[in-house]
C-alpha cells in the first residue's frame, strides 16, 4: 500500500528536500506549515501533485496537530519544524523552547493518544550543536552533550523526550543528530548563505564589504539533499535508533569565505588577528571582509565535527556532495539570484 508521510516544517530547507525525496518514492505527503505562510509556490506544487497536501498549523497548537494526525494517520512523521537560528535563540529563548522542545512533545503525545504507537514511525531532527563544548573530537552517538546556546538546549529536551517515548511506550522513534547542512535554498539569515551571496554581490558591485563574527569557528558542513536521505533510511530499519549524520570533516568560517570568493574569481589575503582581522582583494588591495563584534555569540561552541561511522555501517549512508561542491552549488545559485 502507498505510504503516507507527515512533514512538519515542510517549507524549510530540509522539508523541501525530504518532500521531494518521498514524492519520488511514491509516498502521499502531507506537510504542516505556519498560518502566516501563504507562498504561491506551495499552492502551485499542491495543484500540480495530487500526492502533496498542505495543512496550516502552528507547533504550539496541540489540538490542531492532533486533528491533522488523526485525519491522515501517517506511516511516518518527520519533525523538521524548528526555530533553528542560533543567534535568534539568544534573542528569543522562550519562543525557541516552545517550538523546538514542546513542539516535539506535542507530536509524540498525539501519536500515543491516538493509538498509533505501532503504526507511525517518528523522526526527530536533532543537531550537532548538542555537543557544544565537547572535549571529544570527533563526536559520536556516545559523546556527552554540552549545549552552548538556547537552540541546542531546546533540542536537547526534544532528543531525550523522543528517547523517553521510545522506551516508555515501545514507539518507533529515531533521533538524527544532524551536523550543519546547507544548500542553495538555505535562507540568508544563516552564515553560509550570507557569505556566498555577499561574495556574488561584491563581485557584481552591489555590496562593498562582508561583515562576520568569529572567522575561526569550525563546523562540519554537508549538503541537505544528502542528509534527508539518511532521515528516510532511519525509518526503514527494523529497529529504531539514534545516528550522527555528518561528513566527518571540518572547515572554518574563513575557509568558507575563501572558497566562496574564489568561485567569483576573487582571491583574498588576510591580515591581523581576532577583531582586527581583515580580508583584502589580493589584486586590488581593497578590504572586502571585516570582523564585527556584533556577530559574536555570547557563547561559542568548540570544534564540532561528527563521526558518521554508525550511519555508514548500519544505514549504508555516505554523503555524496563534499564541501567544495556545496560552496560551488550555492554560489552558482546566487549568481542566478543576483542579476546584473
Amino acid at each position: 500500500m502507498t505510504k503516507v508521510a507527515l512533514i512538519t516544517g515542510i517549507t524549510g530547507q530540509d522539508g523541501t528536500y525530504i518532500s521531494k525525496l518521498l514524492l519520488d518514492k511514491g509516498y502521499v505527503v502531507h506537510g504542516i506549515k505556519r498560518e502566516s505562510s501563504t507562498r504561491t509556490e506551495d499552492k502551485d506544487k499542491e495543484q500540480k501533485n495530487t500526492n502533496l497536501h498542505f495543512h496550516f498549523c502552528d507547533m504550539t497548537d496541540y489540538s490542531k496537530l492532533l486533528r491533522i494526525i488523526q485525519e491522515i494517520r501517517p506511516d511516518e512523521i518527520y519533525n523538521l519544524a524548528a526555530q533553528s537560528n542560533v543567534q535568534t535563540s539568544f534573542d528569543r529563548p522562550e519562543y525557541t523552547a516552545e517550538i523546538n522542545a514542546l513542539g516535539t512533545l506535542r507530536l509524540l503525545e498525539a501519536i500515543r493518544t491516538l493509538g498509533l504507537k505501532k503504526k507511525t514511525k517518528f523522526f526527530q531532527a536533532s543537531t550537532g550543536d548538542l555537543f557544544g563544548n565537547s572535549l571529544e573530537i570527533p563526536q559520536n552517538e556516545n559523546t556527552p552533550f554540552h549545549p552552548r546556546n538556547p537552540y541546542a538546549v531546546s533540542k536537547l529536551y526534544a532528543y531525550w523526550i523522543a528517547i523517553n517515548y521510545r522506551e516508555a511506550y515501545d514507539m518507533f522513534v529515531c533521533n538524527g543528530i544532524l551536523f550543519n547542512h546547507e544548500s542553495p535554498i538555505r535562507p540568508e539569515n544563516f552564515v553560509t548563505r550570507k557569505i556566498t551571496r555577499a561574495a556574488v554581490r561584491i563581485k557584481k558591485g552591489f555590496q562593498e564589504k562582508l561583515y562576520l563574527g568569529n572567522l575561526n569557528a569550525k563546523r562540519d558542513w554537508g549538503f541537505a539533499g544528502d542528509y534527508v536521505e539518511a532521515m528516510w533510511l532511519m525509518l526503514q530499519q527494523d529497529k529504531p535508533d539514534d545516528y550522527v549524520i555528518a561528513t566527518g570533516e571540518t572547515r572554518s568560517v574563513q575557509e568558507l569565505v575563501e572558497f566562496a570568493f574564489r568561485e567569483v574569481s576573487i582571491e583574498l589575503e588576510w591580515e591581523g588577528e581576532g577583531l582586527e582581522k581583515k580580508g583584502r582583494n589580493a589584486v586590488t588591495g581593497e578590504i572586502l571582509v571585516e570582523v564585527d563584534p556584533r556577530f559574536y555569540r555570547p557563547l561559542e561552541s568548540s570544534l564540532l565535527v561528527g563521526n558518521p561511522s554508525k550511519a555508514r555501517e548500519k544505514l549504508g549512508w555516505i554523503p555524496e556532495v563534499n564541501f567544495e561542491e556545496l560552496v560551488k552549488m550555492m554560489v552558482k545559485d546566487d549568481l542566478e539570484f543576483v542579476k546584473c
